[in-house]
């Protein structure tokens, strides 16, 4: 695969090379800033506090790489952050994927940083410091974990798949999602809830998922995890005939990718 014609390979080295940077930059602050003892207070205020703290300074440096390295691109940030720029590139970034692991010290979660090209995503970046993992893509230049590149896992079926899920917060919301999946356990492998859904996208990308579902993600979540999925072979996708979005995002080896679709759409993941 190659890059579509009208983005220069000078300009796709440059995006990738600040998304890189910046993620590992927050990933570092973040990594290093989380109080040893943040866990232990993980019911109190304070400690909600902090990690939102962190969640904001993350962004703000992320956004402040961005501004230096690329004045005239606009960002999209999960904390608030929305500028209009003048270049055609716009930032998706999401500076603690799977906040509640971080809260309490659990080592998956990430910095999300994604370039989009005139609303088409075309750099993803996600830095799990903890984990020690960098996954990275551009757009028809295949995804990497460091230097290995990246390729999904086939099933022999449905039955066979390991699937990846999440759960939203609105309590309404979560009574539907685990009705699904009380209906779909029985009919896949197993199913696990790692709780970031930009490392869940990656996990499907390495071959550790053969697939992942979810209601109610953002544009932040997704961005950057969706593209390395794409560029590892994985297909993505909403409800049959639409994209992965809000409603419904899934993700998984072309093998089971239709199955789970279809699956999903009977047990009406798509509702609350």
């Amino acid at each position: 695969m190659t890059a579509p014609s009208h983005l220069p390979g000078p300009l796709l080295d440059e995006l990738l090379a600040v998304a890189l940077e910046a993620a590992r930059r927050a990933g570092a602050l973040l990594r290093d800033g989380r109080p040893a003892d943040l866990a232990v207070a993980a019911t109190k205020t304070s400690a909600i506090d902090v990690v939102t703290e962190m969640d904001v300074a993350a962004e703000k440096l992320i956004t402040g790489v961005l501004a230096e390295r690329r004045p005239d691109d606009g960002v999209l940030g999960e904390e608030g952050t929305s500028t209009e720029g003048g270049s055609g590139v716009r930032w998706v970034v999401d500076p603690i994927d799977g906040t509640v692991n971080y809260l309490y010290g659990l080592p998956s979660w990430a910095v999300s940083v994604a370039a989009q090209v005139d609303g088409r995503t075309v750099v993803g970046v996600v830095e799990a410091p903890v984990r020690g993992e960098t996954f990275r893509a551009v757009l028809g230049r295949g995804a990497f974990l460091g230097e290995r590149r990246l390729s999904t896992l086939p099933a022999p079926s449905l039955a066979q798949s390991l699937i990846g899920t999440g759960f939203g917060y609105l309590t309404e919301r979560r009574a539907a999602q685990g009705e699904v999946v009380r209906r779909l356990l029985p009919q896949v492998r197993d199913i696990r809830r790692g709780g970031s859904a930009a490392l869940d996208l990656c996990d499907v990308a390495a071959g550790r998922l053969n697939g992942y579902y979810e209601r109610g993600i953002n544009p932040w979540d997704y961005a950057a995890g969706e593209l390395i999925a794409r560029e590892a072979g994985a297909r993505t996708g909403g409800r049959p005939g639409e994209p992965l979005g809000g409603e419904l995002a899934v993700a998984a080896d072309p093998s089971v990718f239709e199955p789970l679709q279809e699956l999903l759409e009977g047990l009406g993941a798509w509702h609350d």
